[in-house]
């Protein structure tokens, strides 16, 4: 997509409903006094959504009102990759200033704003935020964070997403999907990672570090059945009602959580396509579900479709 034909009155009207319809709504505004002239290439490389944009200056803000209007869509981690110009997003109280080379993470469920203050060359990479398998604590503590190409795993990342946008076109569907499962695990890395130093940076109360513990331990042992509260208690040490206190603030219980870290696990093998993918069942049972009937429940009321829908709709959207 280009302005190039657009007239000058119509220009930032075109790039939000450009913007909005090839990755989420947004604003846009051109920052320069001047009409904002660029051009939009998107590609999907399965489940990720690879746009490339290069434009004059603008901001772009999701606020709360887009956000609501777009309740039904499903809520995105966006990574943006300077190429060339600055960028500086703001979400959660934060200011992250991206120079060109610099990689940033945000969360399109959240309000936010990315100023580019002169023309600027830039790859947003969206994955659907349940596909990370991360706590919602950690997305948080990551999001509106920017990061160079010495820190955590960008030394990996950066490159790897470079080479992805500037060839996203030429892969086959199989292989497309299973380059997007490497992103989503690279993100989750760099997530744990950003979650992880943000996390060493403060004090902390005991309560967020046995949340985080917790956490963890679950991350762990989603494989075991027998994994209950009763059981995550004794492992650290304190009593049921405890662990549930500690849990109030999350707004989740501890089942609640475990039940959704194994559904976010199935839904992420799920939708890997391959020569040799495994049953739904044993996906199920691979990540704790017990009986394949439940799962098949709980799985349509979490996503609503059932889980080979779901395999389904994954392979179509690589296509």
């Amino acid at each position: 997509m280009t302005s190039a034909s657009v007239p000058d009155d119509e220009k930032a009207a075109f790039w939000s409903g450009a913007m909005s319809r090839t990755l989420v709504p947004v604003e846009v505004a051109p920052l320069s006094g001047r009409p904002l002239d660029g051009h939009l290439v998107s590609h999907r490389l399965g489940y990720v959504r690879i746009s490339t944009l290069e434009a004059d200056p603008a901001r772009l803000s999701r606020t709360a009102a887009l956000i609501a209007q777009d309740h039904g869509a499903e809520p995105q981690v966006g990574v943006g990759v300077q190429v060339s110009g600055r960028a500086v997003l703001e979400q959660d109280g934060r200011r992250a200033q991206v120079p060109p080379g610099g990689l940033v993470l945000y969360d399109t469920a959240r309000p936010y704003s990315v100023d580019y203050p002169e023309r600027f060359h830039t790859h947003l990479f969206h994955v659907p935020r349940r596909l990370l398998a991360v706590p919602e604590r950690d997305l948080r503590y990551a999001s509106g964070t920017a990061v160079s190409l010495a820190e955590g795993c960008a030394p990996v990342l950066l490159p790897f997403l470079g080479v992805l946008a500037a060839s996203a076109h030429s892969y086959s569907a199989p292989v497309g999907d299973r380059l997007a499962g490497s992103v989503a695990d690279l993100l989750s890395a760099l997530v744990t990672q950003l979650a992880a130093g943000r996390a060493a940076d403060g004090p902390g109360s005991p309560n967020e570090h046995l949340v985080r513990r917790v956490s963890e331990y679950i991350d762990h042992h989603l494989s075991d059945p027998e994994l209950t509260p009763e059981r995550i208690a004794r492992a650290h040490h304190v009593s049921v009602r405890y662990l549930h206190r500690s849990f109030e603030s999350e707004g989740v219980t501890v089942s609640r959580l475990v039940q959704r870290r194994r559904l976010e696990a199935c839904a992420r093998e799920l939708g890997r396509r391959g020569r040799t993918a495994p049953t739904v069942s044993a996906v199920a049972q691979r990540w704790g579900f017990v009986s394949p009937a439940h799962f098949s429940r709980t799985f349509r009321a979490a996503y609503g479709v059932a889980p080979r829908e779901w395999r389904a709709l994954r392979s179509d959207d690589a296509g």
